[in-house]
């Protein structure tokens, strides 16, 4: 069991990091950020829409896609809050450049000019 366990561990850690260092997840996660930008200034109702669908998904589910996509969901969290806009407005900027941030390949971060 232990060595089922250690070889998907290891293909999902293989799979992430090549992901991350083939700048995969940063596209990713840049198109959900611009969507959920989009769907802020054209459609505020898409976003209540987005949360309600993932409320309604089986606990198994949400799990799945909290843990997958966790800025992003954070981002949606706090949004539907009923804190002030500028507040929510600022956490989920600063969610969404941190995402953004951490996941610049590293060819983009050690470019020499």
């Amino acid at each position: 069991m232990t060595r089922i366990i250690e070889a998907i561990a290891t293909g999902v850690g293989s799979t992430i990091g090549f992901l991350a260092d083939h700048g995969i997840l940063f596209a990713l996660f840049a198109l959900l950020w611009i969507a959920f930008g989009f769907g802020l200034v054209a459609s505020q109702g898409s976003i209540d829409a987005a949360w309600q669908w993932l409320r309604q998904l089986p606990m198994l589910a949400q799990a799945v896609i909290w843990l997958l996509f966790l800025p992003v969901a954070a981002g949606l969290w706090v949004w539907e809050t009923a804190w002030p806009f500028i507040v929510r407005l600022t956490l989920v900027g600063g969610l969404a450049a941190w995402t953004l941030l951490v996941l610049l390949p590293r060819s983009a971060t050690n470019a020499q000019p």
